[in-house]
């Protein structure tokens, strides 16, 4: 059984193999080892701290095998970006051209940097190790930063959004990085997504354009990624759109991939979630369903077979699944059947 928890100062050699096997392109993993650790630190600091309103807090998770112990993967939220360094967007908006003199009418799309999303919470660094990518694993891994939104709205924004990573190749190339870098930086795209990923951001307002670059201006090659996803990042786009999220024109300035959107109450395991009385023995006629309890600082979220008695407003678990929530008989929990 995997069970998610806050992540501790004991997992950052864990946390490290996940940054080494999460590849090109996944920002806010570096494989850093001191950036990482802070991490960790901010983290703790985050989950123990009392909060009213949604501030600079980052709450990371890590995925256990109960079984083994060993960690199978990560995944976090950042309850308001850009406050301590900026958060950087591209949006693709349409600017027309016409001149009924000329009976010219052109249409082009343009993308310009901006802030917009400055103070809204981020879902971020969902990493689940390829041995473990069976079953539901993946859906508990997203879906349980569900469950906080939902138990916990104090602490986070009303807009959630998701940066997806977009397309580059085995060697950490990026069609729209290319282009980005013949004409303004000069660097790989590796080297800046590295760069952002360990908070040195200055480079993007130093060398980035700040005027709106004209879309057909980009190379074919660049054109075509805009607004793309990985192909590795495809079900967890899929698994967000089915929650509510939607891309409302939004990209990474590095690689072009879209950034996707949603207000909590409108997210449909946060909308459809509920909390139930715990009941504990043996389950007959269960059905898979992703639970967490109800606390903050000690969170812990599994997926698993529950019998649910609504007249009675209770779910039935197994010993080893309540003591994998850290919950008795008679505690309250949270629950989104699957």
């Amino acid at each position: 059984m995997l069970v998610i928890r806050p992540i501790t100062e004991a997992d950052l050699p864990a946390l490290m193999q996940c940054a080494e096997e999460s590849g090109h392109g996944f920002t806010s993993l570096p494989v850093n080892e001191e950036i990482l650790s802070n991490r960790i630190a901010h983290s703790v600091e985050s989950f123990a701290k009392q909060v009213t309103k949604p501030g600079p807090e980052g709450y990371l998770m890590v995925a256990e095998d109960t079984e083994t112990g060993e960690i199978a993967g990560t995944t976090a939220i950042e309850a308001a970006v850009g406050l301590d360094t900026p958060f950087y967007t591209y949006h693709l908006s349409t600017v027309v051209h016409s001149s009924r003199r000329l009976n010219v009418h052109n249409v082009v799309k343009t993308l310009t940097l901006g802030n917009d999303y400055t103070g809204v919470s981020e879902l971020c660094t969902l990493f689940l190790r390829p041995q473990w990518r069976e079953g539901l694993n993946g859906r508990l891994l997203s879906k349980c930063r569900f469950m906080m939104l939902a138990e916990h709205p104090e602490r986070f924004d009303k807009t959630i959004i998701a940066e997806m990573r977009g397309v580059s190749d085995d060697e950490g190339h990026s069609p729209f990085w290319e282009w980005l870098k013949e004409h303004f930086f000069s660097i790989d795209f590796t080297l800046a997504d590295y760069l952002t990923g360990i908070g040195k951001k200055g480079f993007i307002a130093d060398l980035m354009p700040k005027l709106p670059i004209y879309v057909n201006l980009l190379s074919p090659e660049a054109q075509a990624v805009i607004g793309e996803v990985h192909e590795k990042t495809r079900p967890a786009l899929r698994l967000l759109e089915k929650e509510g999220f939607s891309c409302k024109g939004y990209v990474d300035i590095f690689d072009a991939g879209p950034t996707v959107e949603c207000d909590v109450r409108h997210i449909e395991s946060v909308r459809h979630s509920q909390r139930l009385t715990v009941a504990i023995g043996e389950v007959v006629d269960g059905g898979d369903c992703i639970l967490s309890n109800t606390s903050f600082e000690n969170f812990r979220a599994v997926v698993g077979k529950v019998a649910l008695q609504s007249e009675k407003q209770v779910a039935v678990m197994s010993a080893e699944m309540a003591e994998a929530l850290q919950v008795q008989a008679g505690d309250q929990v949270r629950l989104i059947e699957q």
